[in-house]
């Protein structure tokens, strides 16, 4: 738990894959981890006995015709970036997708993110559109990309 978080952490500070400001204890990790559903899976990714990165599948509406679709959240360790852990992870996390019933999996990114775009698009995420302005990021609107992948 403790090495998601600090995972988390540095997607916070580095500013590349969340809106997020403030960096979150182990008491928001906690509740965010033990508080899902077992549909909505949170997977982690070893290198030497160690967590270099985990991703997870999360609620994408609280509305029942959207039951089908997910949303993903992938975050790599900084001296892990590149070396294809988050490709390996995100494979996993689709496989289980579909064996949960997910019939979609979409994401949110910057589209600045150049690495993580080029990770989606080379496992068969497409680019739906960029919402301009969407979010404050260190007082700046910023825009983010939507992603999406069918998965039947």
């Amino acid at each position: 738990m403790e090495s998601i978080l600090k995972i988390y952490n540095e997607g916070i500070v580095d500013r590349i894959a969340t809106l997020e400001l403030e960096t979150k204890d182990i008491t928001y990790i906690r509740q965010w981890l033990f508080e899902r559903s077992e549909r909505y899976e949170v997977i982690v990714a070893e290198v030497e006995e160690s967590i270099a990165g985990w991703a997870s599948l999360n609620p994408y509406s609280h509305r029942c015709a959207y039951n089908g679709v997910a949303d993903l959240s992938v975050y790599i360790q900084r001296k892990q970036r590149g070396k294809g852990i988050g490709k390996a992870l995100l494979k996993d996390l689709e496989d289980r997708a579909k064996k949960s019933d997910f019939h979609k999996l979409v994401l949110f990114t910057f589209p600045f993110n150049q690495a993580g775009q080029s990770l989606y698009k080379g496992i068969g995420f497409r680019e739906v559109g960029v919402f301009q302005e969407q979010g404050k990021l260190d007082n700046k609107y910023v825009d983010v990309m939507a992603m999406e992948k069918i998965l039947t």
